[in-house]
Parts: C-alpha cells; structure tokens; sequence
C-alpha cells in the first residue's frame, strides 16, 4: 500500500455557503406572536370625575386618535390625557397638538358635577387661546352610553 499523489481521492461534496432558509418562516412568525403577547397598550387611566346631568347629548363619531381628554377635577387640578398640567400651559399644549392634527382634534372637556366654574372658564379661555374651536363638554348621559357599547 502506498500512498500515491492526491489522485484516488476525491471529494464527496463541496460545502455550502448558502445560509439555509427553510425554518425562517417559522422563526418571523414565533418572533410575531411574541411581540403580540409581549405588548401591552397603554389604557387611559380613570379620573374620580362624577359627570354632570344632561337631558340630551349627542355621540362624537370622531377617531379615538383625533380626541383630546381634558380633565377638570374639583380643586381645580386639569389633566390632559393623564399628564397634570397647571391651567395657564393648557393652551401652550393644546395649541401644537391642534396644528399637528390639521386643525381635526376635538377636545373633550370632561369637568367633574361640582367643579367651580371659573376652573372651567380658564380652561376653555385656554382653549381660545390655542384656537381649538371643536370642543364638547361630557355628561353623565354620553358616559352611561359609551359604557353600554363596550
């Protein structure tokens, strides 16, 4: 037996360079329902408001993202979509949100029954001042109708 020059040997196979694809499928779609698990959306929280009475309401139709929760509590404390903000900046907030949204946000004022009213008055002199034009006031009839559709 002598081992002669590399001749009788021959390769069997070539290595692949390709990366093989056939579970990528598999893997997007694992990635994707852990992603959907994973996510929590951030829900607004409740405000201690009690609703003044109304005889009538009506429903706004507007999309959730072209509404602005105001929230007027008691003691004069004003949330804007959860986050306090003090009454004079009311208008310095809304005022930016109003152009981004091409003049489409409506604001929800949401005043608690027994809210003083010069709280509600500065908030929506605020309101003037930032040119939001398209503002309703909620009531304890619109609220009880919202709850029945969920």
């Amino acid at each position: 037996m002598s081992i002669r020059g590399g001749s009788d040997f021959k390769r069997k196979s070539k290595t692949e360079s390709e990366i093989p694809t056939a579970s990528m499928a598999d893997i997007a779609f694992l990635l994707l329902i852990f992603f959907m698990v994973s996510t929590t959306f951030r829900k607004e929280q409740d405000r201690d408001v009690i609703f003044p009475r109304a005889e009538a309401t009506q429903r706004s139709d507007e999309k959730r993202k072209n509404i602005l929760h105001i929230y007027v509590e008691r003691q004069g404390a004003v949330f804007i979509n959860d986050a306090r903000v003090p009454i004079p900046l009311v208008s310095d907030i809304v005022l930016p949100l109003y152009r981004d949204s091409d003049r489409r946000l409506v604001i929800a004022l949401r005043g608690d029954r027994d809210v003083p009213y010069k709280y509600v008055n500065q908030v929506t002199e605020e309101l003037r001042q930032a040119n939001a034009v398209r503002v309703f006031f909620a009531t304890d009839l619109e609220s009880r109708m919202t709850r029945e559709r969920r």
